[in-house]
């Protein structure tokens, strides 16, 4: 038994307004059904015009997937009635969608895998339903906010291939500055649809529908999995069903069966005349791409010597990478600001905001290669200045005014230091030069972190030479 899947991806498109009217799209934190419009709530005699942005915008993700961006393409009415749809119909695009094909790889436990695009199209999202003890109500903000769906080929074999490709997928939609890609916010989610392959023939499949985030799809998964093999070694049959994902539960609900799958009516929408994507246009969207997050990590690799995974780590929010090269370019060693911006900045990055100015941590940096301060001490300022207790320049100018150089106790220390670590003396004597930078971290213990390391470094090279 093979598992075989597929991905139907929303992507919300980061758009000033929504997909047909002028109504602001950025609807997560507006009041309730403040965000509103005849258009975007379907009342008679309001017309749709089509937002050229969010087109732009999708034509740059088809153009990233190596997707056959058509000339022509047309806007239907997806027909349903449902309590967040206030028109009774989605536009959306049916027969002639934007694009069709391209591909996107990625790895998956440091193999490469490929997955197909099958097509990409344009649609209006639907509102809200909040459910509450009392009852169920409905916020219509988000009715006709700007998507593009991404529908894959079923190239994926495992929950946890399909968790990696969306994480992929979701470095790429931010990198392309098309979509914030927030899965908590709804920016991101995804139906699946999965079956079990026998002797190479595919099984009847189920779907999945609204996954927000990546551990929901790698659990909502597993789960229809586990039920499709249970059935079939039962001997029983794998009926077409429709799943929610309850992720409180851990657990699959059906909400529909294929008897009860709806006919939607698709027809082309009398209001919006076919969608033209000229060579032209076209070209001025490509000339307008942002560089590709493979494309970066490739010149990382060659400018800064930034290994593969803490590329991958860095690229997974373009303004924290966008942070990281800042400083990359600005201080004299750039591999040391991998370890700086990953393992000593990261942690205290938890709003979009860095914790600190680029500037700031370049500084810090700058300090620590002359060997002015001594990495403990500057990792202590960090932390400090990031929780807001100082800036970045005035704790080191502090520090500074404190600094030891007064050559006979710079010289006390170090001559101590020796006496008392023979062994490591040894060492450097025998060639092992990692021996003086220990040695040096002694120094720094004895004089409580005020000599000045560099200094210091030199008089104790003096006395082992010597």
């Amino acid at each position: 038994m093979e598992p075989v899947i597929g991905l139907e991806i929303h992507v919300q498109l980061l758009t000033r307004t929504k997909l047909f009217c002028a109504c602001r799209a950025d609807y997560f934190a507006a009041p309730p059904n403040s965000l509103t419009c005849p258009v975007c709530l379907g009342l008679p005699g309001a017309l749709p015009v089509l937002n050229k942005k969010a087109v732009e915008l999708a034509l740059r993700v088809a153009l990233a997937l190596g997707a056959q961006v058509q000339r022509v393409s047309q806007f239907d009415r997806k027909n349903y009635f449902y309590p967040d749809l206030p028109k009774g119909y989605q536009i959306t695009q049916r027969d002639a969608p934007l694009a069709w094909g391209g591909s996107l790889t990625f790895k998956v436990d440091g193999e490469l895998r490929t997955v197909r695009i099958r097509e990409l199209h344009i649609e209006e999202d639907a509102g809200k339903l909040i459910h509450t003890e009392t009852g169920t109500l409905i916020d219509f903000n988000r009715c006709g906010v700007p998507l593009v769906e991404i529908v894959t080929e079923p190239d994926l074999r495992s929950p946890r291939e399909a968790r990696e490709f969306l994480r992929a997928l979701r470095t790429l939609l931010r990198h392309l500055r098309v979509s914030n890609a927030d899965m908590e916010k709804g920016e991101l989610r995804c139906d699946a649809n999965v079956s079990l392959a026998l002797e190479g023939k595919l099984g009847t499949k189920t779907e999945i529908k609204n996954l927000n985030s990546f551990r929901a799809v790698e659990r909502a998964l597993t789960a229809a999995l586990d039920y499709q093999k249970e059935r079939l070694i039962r001997g029983e049959a794998v009926h077409q069903v429709t799943f929610g994902w309850d992720e409180s539960r851990n657990e699959l609900m059906i909400q529909r069966t294929k008897e009860e799958a709806h006919d939607y009516r698709y027809f082309p929408d009398p209001d919006l005349v076919p969608l033209v994507v000229s060579p032209e246009w076209l070209e001025q969207v490509r000339a307008e791409m942002p560089e590709l997050p493979w494309e970066r990590a490739a010149r990382w690799q060659r400018e800064y010597g930034v290994p593969e995974r803490e590329a991958e780590a860095l690229l997974s929010d373009p303004a924290r990478a966008d942070y990281f090269e800042e400083v990359a370019k600005a201080v004299p060693n750039p591999k040391a600001a991998v370890g700086w911006v990953l393992s000593e900045l990261w942690p205290y990055w938890t709003d979009e905001e860095p914790p600190i100015p680029a500037q700031e941590l370049i500084l810090l940096i700058q300090k620590v290669e002359e060997g002015v301060l001594p990495r403990p001490k500057a990792k202590e300022f960090l932390e400090l200045a990031a929780k807001g207790e100082g800036r970045i320049p005035d704790l080191i100018q502090s520090a500074e005014a404190t600094v030891v150089r007064d050559e006979e106790a710079l010289w006390t220390i170090a001559k101590e230091v020796v006496e008392s670590n023979p062994q490591a003396v040894a060492d450097f004597r025998a060639g092992k030069n990692q021996a003086l930078g220990f040695l040096v971290g002694q120094a720094m213990k004895r004089s409580q972190g005020r000599a000045d390391p560099k200094r210091l470094a030199q008089i104790l090279l003096e006395l082992l030479k010597g």
